[in-house]
């Protein structure tokens, strides 16, 4: 089984349900992991899971405002499987870096883990 991550990426967006949320925006990470079984020796890029298209997707749907993280991470989900039907497992977790919450300190969090 090969994994590949990708990790910290840091992106602006307009996500929450939260109205000063979809006006202002804020940053957000997501870290991203995928598996899959080789179906032998990986010796060119049409053999692997291609980290910049990995990247792409993430980017387009991380640019598209949704009320929940939890919408977000199926999203990229169900994109990455279109793209990459090899996958077995997709770890996807989001940050919200600031939410809007009085006196929080820190960031919250969405995961999802899936097993095809």
């Amino acid at each position: 089984m090969i994994k590949i991550s990708l990790s910290h990426i840091r992106l602006y967006g307009y996500h929450g349900i939260h109205p000063e949320e979809r006006i202002t925006g804020g940053e957000f990470e997501v870290n991203l992991d995928v598996f899959f079984e080789p179906e032998g020796r990986i010796s060119t890029i049409k053999e692997t899971i291609d980290y910049t298209s990995l990247y792409q997707i993430v980017r387009q749907k991380m640019n598209k405002p949704a009320d929940l993280l939890e919408t977000l991470a199926q999203d990229i989900e169900t994109s990455i499987r279109q793209n990459f039907p090899l996958i077995k497992q997709i770890n996807i977790t989001i940050s919200k870096i600031n939410p809007p919450l009085t006196n929080f300190r820190g960031r919250l969090s969405v995961s999802l883990v899936n097993n095809k």
